[in-house]
């Protein structure tokens, strides 16, 4: 599904996206994902993918993973049986397009630094 990443910008299915985004489990994006606080990931920057029920959600942290999720995000989505990754943009990409083979991904891109 996400064919190239490189930094400030992401290719799905053939379009370019330049800004931060999510990607629900039935594959919508949303082209203009913000967040709260910047870098700081919190649950109710994702609370809109977390209720679409999926299995895993995929955190792209950025180019250098510069955005930090909250300490307790891991934890609370593990309580809620929803597997966590959360890696540089990059790896978070191969993670992704490996995992939406099997299983109902979700996943949120910073793409930038």
């Amino acid at each position: 599904m996400i064919d190239a990443f490189s930094f400030g910008q992401m290719i799905i299915n053939g379009k370019t996206y330049r800004k931060d985004l999510i990607i629900y489990p039935d594959r919508r994006i949303d082209p203009a994902w913000r967040r709260q606080n910047g870098h700081r990931l919190i649950y109710a920057d994702i609370a809109a993918l977390i209720q679409r029920g999926p299995q895993t959600i995929v955190v792209g942290t950025g180019a250098s993973g510069m955005m930090v999720p909250d300490t307790h995000l891991h934890d609370t989505l593990t309580e809620m049986n929803i597997a966590f990754e959360a890696a540089p943009t990059k790896e978070a990409v191969n993670i992704f397009n490996r995992l939406i083979k099997t299983k109902r991904v979700g996943a949120c891109f910073h793409l930038t630094c």
